[in-house]
C-alpha cells in the first residue's frame, strides 16, 4: 500500500504537485540492431515446407525399393502364370492370361498337411522357449549366486555352437530315445538352439525392472512364484513377445533338423514339402513359388502384428 500525503487523500508521494506537467514518456522506437563482429548469425528457423529436399537419399531409397521389390514381383507374378508361359515369357513378364490353377493345385496336394505339421512344431517350440527362457532369466537376475552365473554362462556358450556342428550327436541322441521320424524329434533340438539368444534377451529385459518393485512385493509376503507371474511376466511382455516371434521364425524356417530327423511323408514340414514340385528332370517353378507364397503368409501375419514388441525387445526396452 502506498503512503498518502496529508491533505490529499488520493495523492501518493510520487504524484507531481498541482500545476506541474510531466514530460510525455512514450517509448522510443527501437533503433537498428548492429551485429558484433566475429559473432555468428543466429540460425534461421525453416518451416516444414521450406526444407531443402535430399535428392541423394531419395535416389538411394528408390534403388533400395527396386532391389527389394523386384524379387517380390517375380515371386508373386509367377504364381499367376502357367509353366509353359513362365518358360516362354521369362520371370519378369506380366502374365498374359492370369490363372489360379497353381493355387488350386497346391491346395489340393499335401500342402495343408505340411502346413499343420509346421504350425504344430512352431507353436510347441515357441511355448517351450518362452517358458524356459522366462524362468531361467528370472533365476539369473534374482539369484545372484555363483551357480546362476555359471548357468547363464553355459547358455551364452550355446551362442557360439552352430547347429551344423552337432548334427551327428543330435541324430544319435534322437535315435537312442526312439524319437526318430516324429515331430518331437524336430521340436526338441529346434527349441534347444533357440534358448541361448532367448535367455540373453530376457535377462536384459528383466534387469530393466526396478529393484524397488521386487522389494515391495517381498515386503508384502509374496512368494517367488507370485512375483514371477504378477510382476515379471506383465512388465516383460515386449521381451516375451520378442522371444516368441524369434523362436517361431526359427522353427517355421527350419530345414536341417526336419531333413535329418524325419523320413515319412506324414511328418514332413513345409520346407521339405517344397521338394514335391521338383522332379528329376524338370521343376514346376510356378507351383513351387505358389507354395512358397502360401507358406510365407502365416508367419508374415504373426510378424506384422508383433513387430513393435519385437523391435522394443531387441532394443532392450522390454521392461519399461
Amino acid at each position: 500500500m502506498t503512503d498518502v500525503l496529508p491533505g490529499h487523500p488520493n495523492r501518493s508521494p510520487n504524484h507531481p504537485p498541482d500545476g506541474v506537467r510531466t514530460p510525455n514518456k512514450t517509448p522510443a522506437a527501437p533503433g537498428p540492431r548492429f551485429r558484433r563482429r566475429g559473432l555468428p548469425r543466429r540460425p534461421r528457423l525453416l518451416g516444414r515446407g521450406s526444407r531443402t529436399p535430399n535428392y541423394p537419399a531419395g535416389l538411394g531409397s528408390l534403388i533400395w525399393l527396386g532391389i527389394v521389390g523386384l524379387p517380390l514381383y517375380v515371386l508373386v507374378a509367377a504364381t499367376f502364370q502357367t509353366r509353359d508361359g513362365y518358360i516362354d515369357d521369362g520371370p519378369l513378364a506380366l502374365p498374359d492370361h492370369p490363372t489360379l490353377a497353381n493355387y488350386r493345385r497346391v491346395l489340393r496336394s499335401d500342402f495343408l498337411s505340411y502346413l499343420l505339421n509346421t504350425a504344430l512344431v512352431t507353436a510347441v517350440c515357441a511355448a517351450i522357449v518362452i517358458t524356459l527362457s522366462v524362468t531361467v532369466g528370472y533365476t539369473v537376475v534374482r539369484a545372484r549366486g555363483r551357480t546362476s552365473r555359471r548357468i547363464f554362462q553355459i547358455f551364452l556358450l550355446g551362442l557360439a555352437i552352430p547347429s551344423q556342428a552337432v548334427v551327428i550327436p543330435v541324430y544319435l541322441v534322437i535315435t537312442k530315445l526312439h524319437l526318430y521320424d516324429t515331430l518331437l524329434a524336430v521340436i526338441l533340438p529346434t527349441a534347444a538352439f533357440s534358448l541361448p539368444v532367448s535367455v540373453l534377451i530376457l535377462v536384459g529385459t528383466l534387469r530393466d525392472i526396478d529393484e524397488e518393485l521386487y522389494e515391495s512385493m517381498a515386503l508384502d509376503g509374496a512368494s517367488p512364484t507370485r512375483v514371477l507371474f504378477q510382476l515379471v511376466v506383465p512388465l516383460s511382455r515386449s521381451g516375451i513377445s520378442t522371444v516368441g516371434v524369434m523362436s517361431a521364425l526359427h522353427a517355421w524356417n527350419g530345414f536341417l533338423f526336419p531333413l535329418l530327423l524325419t523320413q515319412s511323408k506324414s511328418n514332413r514340414l513345409l520346407t521339405l514339402g517344397l521338394y514335391d514340385y521338383v522332379g528329376e528332370f524338370r521343376v514346376d517353378t510356378p507351383a513351387l513359388l505358389t507354395a512358397v507364397v502360401l507358406s510365407i503368409l502365416p508367419i508374415f501375419l504373426v510378424y506384422l502384428f508383433a513387430r513393435r514388441q519385437l523391435i522394443n525387445g531387441l532394443m532392450g526396452m522390454g521392461g519399461k
